[in-house]
């Protein structure tokens, strides 16, 4: 049976660590709130210009721009897989799902692969596994920034038009709510055509392009494009690359601090359980010893 001053010591050092979780999830529900204004804000755009380019690549041969051609899936073809972790730990499933997911995917998808890692928690679990890196990115969650998720899409682009990968994923956790967090796994090069193009197959559009739900083939029209396609295509789609590259990181951050959030107060309640069972305890352990005194006194009285 523990002594008082060791139960004393747990109750104590458990109180310790109930005021550190208390401090910590107030800090992630201030960071939450800013972080979730962001994805909020960046989230109309960045649907609105998949959906517009969604509709322009399929109106347009696959090969007016490098970015739309897809390639041929092979033993030899090979995949960049960008993960976005966090940086720091204390986020309960956070960093394990995404991991998870994108180990699933590597797996699964039986071709030489390659990383790009966003986040330290993704470094340290890949770099110790010997995986193939392309790049990483540490501490960018700390003070996020456009410029951030600039080179990141420039680093994938590089390699795509390169013909060093043939393939771009995007592995990260979507904001749904303070209790939810989704992991999705999502093809960022080359650009998808692939909703479009089975719209229009199946409702047989006129010249390839898709036929809205419920609507006629006959009442769509193309695009006009003034200047060239090829000069709207090579600003447009690195532009369209970056935006969802940034919304990704702006996901991944206000998911950690809603996950953050969520294991913090689950941890605080969990100490304040822990402290009335401890004291409960405490309580029994030294009735015991002060019965145990008095059965000595009364017992010593009574020899005497």
């Amino acid at each position: 049976m523990p002594s008082l001053i060791d139960l004393r010591r747990r109750v104590r050092a458990v109180k310790n660590t109930q005021q550190i979780t208390k401090a910590m999830k107030m800090v992630a529900a201030s960071k939450l709130r800013r972080a979730t204004e962001r994805i909020m804000n960046a989230r109309p755009y960045a649907a609105q210009m998949q959906r517009v380019l969604a509709s322009v690549a399929a109106r347009v041969d696959s090969s007016a721009h490098p970015l739309l051609t897809s390639r041929e899936r092979g033993p030899d073809s090979k995949t960049l897989v960008i993960v976005v972790t966090g940086d720091k730990g204390l986020c309960g499933s956070f960093n394990t799902n995404v991991i998870k997911a994108a180990g699933t995917y590597i797996v699964e998808t039986r071709t030489p692969t390659t990383l790009g890692l966003v986040g330290r928690k993704g470094r340290d679990f890949f770099g110790r596994r010997g995986f193939a890196v392309l790049f990483e990115q540490i501490g960018i969650f700390q003070k996020l920034q456009f410029d951030d998720a600039r080179l990141i899409a420039k680093l994938a682009t590089d390699a795509f038009l390169s013909g060093e990968v043939d393939r771009v994923m995007l592995v990260y956790n979507e904001f749904r709510s303070v209790m939810t967090q989704r992991v999705v796994v999502d093809q960022l090069l080359p650009i998808g055509r692939a909703e479009v193009d089975a719209a229009a197959g199946g409702a047989g559009g006129a010249g390839g392009a898709p036929v809205p739900p419920g609507g006629d083939a006959r009442s769509l029209v193309d695009y006009l494009y003034e200047p060239s396609p090829q000069e709207i295509f090579d600003r447009l789609l690195p532009r369209y690359i970056e935006v969802q590259v940034y919304r990704a990181l702006l996901e991944s951050n206000a998911a950690f601090f809603a996950a953050q959030m969520t294991a913090m107060d689950a941890a605080t309640r969990n100490s304040a359980e822990m402290i009335g069972s401890l004291t409960l305890y405490m309580n029994k352990v030294r009735q015991a010893a002060i019965t145990r005194e008095i059965i000595e006194v009364v017992s010593g009285a009574e020899a005497l």
